[in-house]
């Protein structure tokens, strides 16, 4: 039986729109997600990634059916590190999907705290 692991996700939340109209955020909004899996990217993807667009370190997370939070442009935290989600989430439908996971996402390693 697969088992995910319990992250943590710092969602931004806008708070408005400056003089420019683009977004304000206040202070991200911290949300544990259990059964989250965890799988390193291959390494012809890695390389792939470090080469089109200077990333490193890239894992992909297994969201499960049923989440509610928005993933893309924000953090999440992991075995004591920060990464940043990238890309859009790609989702399928849920009666089609056997397990328990119906969304992928990707992220990379970010040094700093969020």
């Amino acid at each position: 039986m697969l088992l995910g692991q319990a992250i943590t996700l710092y969602e931004r939340v806008q708070v408005g729109v400056d003089s420019f109209n683009a977004p304000i955020y206040g202070e991200p909004i911290e949300t544990v997600v259990d059964n989250v899996l965890i799988a390193p990217v291959s390494a012809n993807d890695i390389v792939d990634q470090s080469e089109l667009e200077g990333r490193n370190e890239v894992y992909q997370l297994a969201i499960p059916k049923g989440d509610a939070h928005t993933w893309e442009n924000n953090t999440v935290s992991f075995w004591g590190k920060t990464w940043r989600v990238f890309g859009a989430p790609e989702q399928g439908m849920d009666e089609n999907i056997p397990l328990a996971w119906n969304k992928k996402i990707m992220v990379e390693r970010i040094d700093g705290a969020v």
